[in-house]
Formats: C-alpha cells, sequence, structure tokens
C-alpha cells in the first residue's frame, strides 16, 4: 500500500485553509456592510458649521444695540431747546410785521407746530413789499465764524447755524442792514396762532388785542405765507426757496444763512 504523499495533503489543507478564510472574510465584509449603521470612518464627515449658528445672533444683537444708541442720541438732539433737526425738506414760512414795524421771517415745520427759526431784519415790511412786487427777491443772511481764540468755547463751536444771533443782511446784493434772531414771545405766538388755518397767500390781520405789537410796532399786520424748499448745502450754509404753485420760473423770494 503506498504512502499517502506528505505535500500533497499539506497543499490540499493550505488551499482549504485559504479558501475557508477568504470565504469568511466576505461573509464578514457582507455582514458588516449590511448591518453596520455607521458611515465610513475613511471619507471625512462634513463640518458642521455651529460658528455661524452661534455668532450671527451675536451681531444681530450687537447691531440692534448699535442703532437703538442712534436712535437715542438723535432723540435727545432733538429734545434740545432751538433745534432744527425736526425739519424736513419742506417748510412753512411766514414773513409778517406792522405797517410801520420790521420784517419778521418765521419757520416752522407744519402751521401749528412752534417756530425752529424766527429771524427779525432791519427791513421794513412795506420795504420788502415794493420789492417782490418790482420782480424776484433774494435775501442773504451772513454771520462769522468763530475766530481761532474762540474755538475753545465749546457752546461756539457747538452752535448751530439757526442758533447764530446776529447776521448782516443784504437783499438782491444791496447791503440793507443787520437781522437778529428773536425767541418767540407771547406777541408772536398770538400772530402765528391766528395764522394757523392760513396754509398759503398773502393779507392783513386787523389789530386786536390777540395781535396788536406783534409784529414789532402798531397798526395792521401784513402777512405771506408759503411753503418753502430747505436745502441744506453743510454746517455752515442753508436755503429757503419759496415754492409757487402759480409760477413755472425761479421762485420769487429765496433766503440763504451763510457762516463765512
Amino acid at each position: 500500500m503506498a504512502k499517502p504523499n506528505s505535500y500533497d495533503f499539506a497543499s490540499k489543507r493550505h488551499n482549504s485553509f485559504h479558501w475557508t478564510t477568504k470565504v469568511g472574510s466576505d461573509e464578514n465584509d457582507d455582514v458588516s456592510s449590511s448591518h453596520n449603521p455607521l458611515p465610513d470612518k475613511t471619507k471625512p464627515l462634513p463640518k458642521r458649521n455651529t460658528s455661524s449658528s452661534v455668532i450671527t445672533p451675536k451681531r444681530k444683537l450687537q447691531t440692534f444695540a448699535v442703532s437703538r444708541l442712534r436712535s437715542v442720541i438723535s432723540s435727545l438732539s432733538r429734545a434740545r431747546p432751538g433745534n432744527n433737526s425736526g425739519l424736513g425738506s419742506r417748510v412753512v414760512g411766514t414773513l409778517f410785521g406792522s405797517r410801520r414795524g420790521h420784517v419778521h421771517f418765521s419757520v416752522q415745520k407744519d402751521p401749528t407746530s412752534p417756530p425752529a427759526f424766527l429771524i427779525e431784519l432791519a427791513t421794513p415790511i412795506s420795504g420788502l413789499v415794493k420789492e417782490m412786487a418790482s420782480g424776484l427777491v433774494r435775501i442773504a443772511l451772513e454771520c462769522d465764524k468763530a475766530k481761532e481764540e474762540g474755538k475753545e468755547d465749546g457752546d461756539r463751536r457747538g452752535r448751530r447755524l439757526v442758533e447764530e444771533p446776529a447776521w448782516r443782511t443784504y437783499c438782491n446784493g444791496k447791503k440793507c442792514g443787520f437781522a437778529a434772531r428773536r425767541e418767540c414771545c407771547e406777541k408772536e405766538k398770538k400772530v402765528l396762532k391766528a395764522l394757523e388755518m392760513v396754509s398759503m397767500g398773502a393779507g392783513v390781520l386787523p389789530e386786536t388785542e390777540e395781535t396788536s405789537g406783534g409784529g414789532g410796532g402798531g397798526g395792521e399786520i401784513m402777512y405771506m405765507r408759503a411753503k418753502f424748499e430747505r436745502i441744506v448745502g453743510s454746517r455752515d450754509s442753508e436755503a429757503f426757496y419759496m415754492m409757487n404753485p402759480d409760477s413755472n420760473g425761479a421762485p420769487e423770494l429765496s433766503i440763504y444763512l451763510l457762516r463765512i
């Protein structure tokens, strides 16, 4: 009886071992791929942008806080006496004065609001009426800037243009005295109160106890009220152009405020 070849047995055993290992590995791969819910660790997982979900609300909160602070500062500045920041691009302008008095010019946000700017010109009201009857009228009011040695005065440097107390007056290029800023006293308030229902036009208010002396003198009060377009050129320049719906050309009256 021939002996079994040990080489053939070892070879068969070796082949059987590798076949079993291969089959087992394939089966394990199938089982792991079908039952393992975890993703493949060899592929990088997409990173969640956790920083954006945290930073975005903070930025929104900061933006809201800054806008809130600005609104508070602007409201405080509007509460300052004599502030004209509440005026828009359309204002109500009123020229009034007694027949023997000087011209008063008032600027209001609307007919019922207190005047943001009230000035008395040296020009008599009768002279202004004649100038306007002859053609276009340009009134320039000029004041001086703070001098170098006076710049340490914080109140002087922070003064608004309409808060300047004294002005040089020019009417159509001719110097016609000076003008002074006035506070709205009881007499001026009575005149403006009597004109609340007037949106535009010119006329005469009869002399009464309410309007007596409101135009800087005695007698009847002559007035002219119209809408003015307000244009702010800079911190040192403003202009008021009378809006006349009946005229398609240049405005009949223009008033310029200049700080030079």
